[in-house]
């Protein structure tokens, strides 16, 4: 099939050049085999057989996505990382004021974050759920929006080019909950780059933050990156990794396979998480043009603009350097970010169920009056109001410990649970409540009950 559809790419594209020549040059050309194929193949796609089986837009669409893959591996190859010889620890942001309550009131800047967000999120994420979800893809349109948002700065402290001076584990859970309160697939998409900007942020030496951090503050081109973690192995425990780490002198050689890693295709740089013998898990910071790493694409459920995927590390070599940050790296910590991210996207997209079913609820007329008047239906909106503000709740007391630099792996243990668990419930009773029209593609009900069932066993992909 893949050979099939090259053949597509190359004959589409050579036959859509002949038709823009004139007549003239058509008819000087015409008494070549190859281009008398050309034509034929033309005739084909513009026959009425072709038009009805929608032959010309399958094509250009396989064209399309064999250009965009191209531009993706270009832009692989051609961005150049600056190498750093700095063993020195990495700069940190420091720890918000401590204090033994939490506020869930949201500050004068945070409002104003997350107003932002939101806007940006009805209007750009949720208005093109629908189609990218059918392409998936983020459009470029919308990663220059988001990029234009400079979130990445808030990521990054001053003395790095950035905005931060405290940490800011509370706001970066608001703008995660927002962006999937347009769309979890495309909010994973858009905040993978930042995730992995976060991990090298907090843990990163001197010299892996020199080497990378200003690729990511790039207003025009950003680094694109992911966190992979996941594995395919049934009951994957993020702590028992089959990916594997062996030291060699200098350098480490890791072998293994992640699973469910967001923009797998366009990504140019991969934080994988693997197995040291005799020190535990850890992490490593490898380009996608090293030697001996392949990644191939999935057909999700759920995710779907995302692009999700599989990466593949066969005798992958890399400089001992490449290990993310130095004594001060805690795997378990990391892990414990991943799941607030996780929270977060759950608790946006639960969010958008509950406003989406109870106007839903009021308006629709069965037996004569609303359904929102059988205790049934209401009882199910109540039970989706009440555990969305537990989840939140959860949620934001682990963050709020993180922000202060305070223990909080026992807190977002806790929040992942219950995310976990009532997440798919929420999705599941959104799609009740629309009854029939739930399984269509007409109400977002169906897609949003997809991509919370990822959140079931996706925890450990992406750290926030």
């Amino acid at each position: 099939m893949k050979d099939v559809c090259i053949i597509f790419q190359c004959m589409h594209y050579i036959s859509t050049q002949i038709f823009y020549l004139t007549k003239t040059n058509l008819q000087k050309m015409s008494d070549t085999p190859l281009a008398k194929a050309f034509v034929a193949f033309n005739n084909v796609l513009d026959s009425k057989v072709g038009q009805s089986l929608g032959l010309r837009k399958l094509v250009e669409k396989i064209t399309y996505q064999g250009l965009v893959q191209t531009g993706n591996i270009t832009k692989q190859v051609s961005r150049v990382f600056p190498k750093s010889t700095k063993k020195d620890k990495g700069e940190r942001a420091n720890d918000a004021s401590k204090s033994d309550l939490f506020d869930l009131n949201l500050t004068e800047e945070q409002e104003m974050i997350q107003q932002t967000i939101k806007q940006f999120a009805e209007q750009s994420l949720r208005n093109n759920a629908e189609r990218l979800n059918i392409e998936c893809t983020v459009s470029d349109d919308i990663v220059q929006e988001f990029n234009a948002l400079g979130l990445p700065f808030y990521s990054v402290s001053e003395s790095l080019g950035g905005v931060l001076q405290d940490k800011a584990t509370v706001t970066q859970m608001i703008i995660a909950e927002e962006l999937a309160y347009g769309d979890l697939g495309l909010a994973l998409a858009l905040l993978a780059p930042v995730s992995a900007l976060n991990a090298i942020t907090q843990w990163g030496t001197a010299g892996q933050q020199e080497q990378y951090i200003s690729a990511f503050l790039d207003e025009e081109n950003p680094l694109r990156a992911a966190i992979a973690i996941n594995e395919s192995s049934p009951l994957f425990d993020p702590f028992v990794l089959s990916t594997k780490a062996v030291k060699k002198g200098d350098t480490y050689v890791i072998n293994g396979a992640k699973a469910s890693v967001p923009n797998v295709n366009s990504s140019e740089l991969f934080l994988i998480a693997a197995d040291i013998e005799g020190e535990g898990p850890a992490i490593f910071i490898i380009e996608s043009s090293v030697e001996g790493l392949s990644v191939e694409s999935e057909n999700g459920m759920g995710l779907r603009p995302a692009a999700i995927g599989n990466v593949k590390l066969k005798d992958v070599s890399i400089a001992k350097s490449a290990r993310l940050g130095d004594k001060d790296f805690d795997y378990a910590t990391f892990i414990s970010y991943v799941r607030l991210g996780w929270c977060s996207l759950a608790i946006g997209t639960a969010r958008a169920v509950l406003d989406k079913t109870v106007p839903y609820a009021n308006e629709r007329i069965a037996f004569g009056e609303p359904i929102s008047h059988r205790q049934s239906v209401a009882f199910m909106i109540a039970n989706i109001r009440i555990e969305l503000d537990a989840m939140k709740i959860l949620t934001q007391r682990a963050a709020s410990l993180a922000e202060q630099g305070k223990p909080f792996q026992r807190e977002a243990y806790l929040a992942a649970v219950a995310c976990q668990e009532r997440a798919m419930t929420i999705g599941n009773d959104g799609v009740q409540v629309f009854g029939g029209l739930g399984f269509m593609r007409d109400f977002p009900a169906e897609r949003w009950y997809r991509d919370l069932r990822a959140v079931s066993w996706n925890f450990n992909g992406m750290h926030i």
